[in-house]
Formats: structure tokens, sequence, C-alpha cells
């Protein structure tokens, strides 16, 4: 298994357990990479080492990679046109935030029996650190096995392309919204100050403003956590919360 289908079942497993409505409605392209399958929070369950091949994985999920993912035409096409490139710009999928996507029926069950299979195809602290994100399951069981590339995969979807499209049209006006992402009134943030950066992308964050989300990568810079047991901590916090780990 690669990147790609590590991340499919992954998605599947997710959807299975906490929205099992998502395997037949069309959800938002921002759904995966915020709530569904964040990079921050699943990253040694998915076995990929940088957020830029993450985000490669997801632009080739949603390109309709293996007949993975169905979504609305002109998303994939430009997916599609994105990975042929020399130089791929592997973050265009945030310009599609509010883009509608679907599970096919039969991808979904080549990724079932994959998870029925077993395997531990990830060792147990990978497991751990999706378990003790909150409000988080524990994350896809993975398996050596492939998910068979070469067979035929029917694009067929329960919500068919014309409601894809349907529930687009709605979202579409939304779509500058959805693409800046918020954070809540209730989350914290760091000072931002002189020639600090990112520690995911490296990317500069804007000096003398409240930051709570990378403006480059999205990703939470207002938690980390335990080297031990993975638990989310503060960044604050000198100890951690779970084993008493000094962070």
């Amino acid at each position: 298994m690669d990147d790609l289908d590590r991340l499919f079942v992954l998605l599947v497993e997710r959807v299975s357990t906490q929205h099992p409505d998502r395997l037949r409605d069309p959800f938002e392209v921002a759904e995966l990479y915020q709530s569904l399958v964040p990079y921050r929070h699943f990253r040694r369950e998915l076995g990929i080492e940088t957020n830029g091949d993450y985000e490669l994985a997801l632009v080739r999920l949603l390109a309709g990679e293996r007949g993975y993912l169905q979504g609305e035409p002109d998303m994939q096409e430009a997916m599609k046109k994105e990975i042929a490139g020399n130089n791929p710009n592997t973050s265009i999928f945030r310009e599609y935030a509010a883009s509608r996507v679907g599970l096919p029926s039969d991808a979904v069950r080549r990724a079932e029996h994959v998870m029925a299979r077993g395997g531990g195809g990830q060792p147990a602290p990978a497991r751990a650190a999706a378990a003790a994100t909150a409000s988080e399951t524990p994350g896809v069981r993975q398996s050596a096995i492939p998910l068979g590339h070469n067979e035929p995969v029917s694009p067929s979807l329960p919500a068919t392309p014309a409601s894809i499209a349907a529930a687009a049209a709605p979202a579409a006006a939304a779509a500058p919204a959805a693409r800046q992402r918020r954070a809540p009134a209730e989350e914290a943030s760091i000072p931002g100050a002189s020639g600090d950066r990112c520690r995911y992308c490296s990317g500069a964050l804007p000096p003398g403003r409240p930051v709570t989300y990378c403006p480059h990568c999205g990703q939470n810079l207002t938690i980390r956590r335990c080297p031990a047991c993975a638990t989310e901590l503060d960044l604050a916090w000198k100890y951690c919360i779970t084993c008493g780990r000094g962070v």
C-alpha cells in the first residue's frame, strides 16, 4: 500500500465510524483535511513523513486516481493537470475547499475488505496517536494487502453527479469564506513576532498578530503532542497530562 491507499483506507474507516452519512451523501473537500483525515492528527497512522507528501496524496485522491473519490469534473481536472506538471502545487486543494466530493460504493467495499483482513501495517504507537486525539477514534488498521489497482472500479455513487452539482451550487457562493479558515472565538492563539516561522512548513508567520493556524499549511500552532504517548498538549504545559513525561 502506498500513501494514496493508506489515506483512502483511513478515510473510509473514519467516515464509517464517525460520519456514516458521508458514505451516501457528498461532502465538502475542506472536511477531508480539516476534520476527517487531518495530517496533524494522523501523520504516524498514515505513515506519511512530510506535510508535502500528505498534500500530494490528497491531490491524487481528489483527482479521482484509482477511482477512490468522485467529485466535480472541473475540480478533478484541475487536480490531474497539477499532478502532471513538473512542479505541482500540492496546496491547490485549498482553492476547492467548498467543492463537493463523494465516495464510490465499489471503492468503499474494497477498503472495507482491507480493513476486515486486519494486518497491523502500522505500529501500535501510530494507532495510539490517533486514539489520544480528543473526539477522534483509533485509526484504521493497516494491511499489507494492496487494494487491487488493476481491478475495475465503478464510478457509481448513491449520490449521483447531478446531486453533487446541485449540492455545490449554494456552497459555491460561500466559497471565499470556506477557503479562509477562521479560528473559533474559543480557540487559543499565539502572538506572532518578526521572524517567527511555522514549525510544520517553515512559512513566515504574520508579525504582531495573534495566530492560531498557519496561513500557509493550515496547521494548528497552539498545540503539540507528547513525544511518548502522543497526547495533545497546550504549548504552555511542561509535563504530559497522561504519562507525566516532561515536554
